[in-house]
C-alpha cells in the first residue's frame, strides 16, 4: 500500500523515538533462547525473521484496491476499548478516510483499519503471509492485518500475547509490563499523550518503547501494556496468540 501513499513531511507529527527493548537478528535467536529470555517476561524487536517479499507486493495500493477495492472493512475508533465500528469499502477508506491525525481530535472520533477481518475474503493475502518462525507452547495464532494514516495509533491496552509486524512504513510502540499501569486517558489519542504526557514522565516513569521499521517484528508477552503510533501511513499484520 505504500506506492503512491508517502506520508508528506509537513504530515509527519509523530516521529520516531529510542529503542530500550531488546533488537535480535533471527539468524541469532533460537527457539530454545526466545522461550527462556523472552516469551513469558519482556518484548524483543525481531530482525529478519522471514521473507514476505510477496507479502508486501500484495499490499501495495494498486494491488490492494484492484483486488479488494469493493470488499467490505471494519473500522474501530482508536481508543482503548475500540467500542465503535463502521463499515466501509476498502475504496472509500483509502480514498476518503485514510488521513493523517489531526492534534485534539480524540480516540474515539478516530476511525482505522486493524483487525475485524473477514478470513474467507481475505485468504489469498493471509496465505501469502510467513508468519515469525517463533512458537509460545499450546498457543496458537490468529492474524489481525490493518492499514493506517501517520500519527494514528492505539492507546495502552494489554490483551495475550502476540507478534505485530510492519509491512510498509514505521510503528513506534511504547509497552510497560503488566505490574506498571500508565497513566492515561482511555478516550485520548496516543499522538496526544505522547504530545501531553510522555514529556513530563520522570525516568522511573518512562516506558520501554522502539519504532519498528518494514520487515521488522515486536513480541509482546502476556498482559503487557502497549500503545502503538504511527509514524508514517503503515501496513502492519499481528498475530496474536491463545491457548487452543
Amino acid at each position: 500500500m505504500n506506492n503512491n501513499r508517502v506520508t508528506e513531511e509537513k504530515d509527519m507529527i509523530a516521529q520516531p523515538g529510542p529503542c530500550n527493548i531488546d533488537v535480535r537478528d533471527a539468524d541469532t535467536l533460537s527457539q530454545e533462547e526466545f522461550l527462556n529470555r523472552y516469551a513469558y517476561t519482556k518484548p524483543v524487536v525481531i530482525r529478519g525473521a522471514a521473507d514476505n517479499s510477496k507479502f508486501q507486493d500484495m499490499c501495495r495500493k494498486e494491488y490492494m484496491l484492484n483486488s479488494f477495492g469493493t470488499k467490505k472493512i471494519r473500522l474501530s475508533s482508536a481508543n482503548t476499548y475500540s467500542y465503535s465500528k463502521a463499515d466501509v469499502t476498502l475504496h472509500e477508506y483509502v480514498e476518503d478516510i485514510l488521513k493523517p491525525q489531526k492534534l485534539g481530535q480524540l480516540g474515539n472520533e478516530t476511525f482505522y483499519w486493524f483487525g475485524d477481518n473477514n478470513l474467507t475474503e481475505w485468504k489469498d493475502l493471509f496465505n501469502s503471509y510467513k508468519p515469525p518462525p517463533y512458537r509460545v507452547p499450546r498457543m496458537s495464532g490468529a492474524y489481525s492485518f490493518g492499514l493506517a494514516g501517520a500519527g494514528t495509533g492505539v492507546p495502552f491496552h494489554f490483551h495475550g500475547p502476540g507478534f505485530g509486524e510492519v509491512v510498509f512504513g514505521r510503528k513506534r510502540w511504547f509497552m510497560y509490563p503488566p505490574d506498571k499501569t500508565p497513566n492515561f486517558h482511555p478516550d485520548k489519542t496516543t499522538l496526544q499523550w505522547l504530545i501531553d504526557d510522555y514529556t513530563k514522565l520522570h525516568v522511573q516513569d518512562l516506558p520501554l518503547e522502539c519504532t519498528i521499521n518494514k520487515g521488522e517484528i515486536i513480541y509482546f508477552p502476556d498482559r503487557w501494556w502497549h500503545g502503538t503510533l504511527n509514524i508514517d501511513t503503515s501496513v502492519f499484520i499481528s498475530t496474536f496468540l491463545a491457548y487452543g
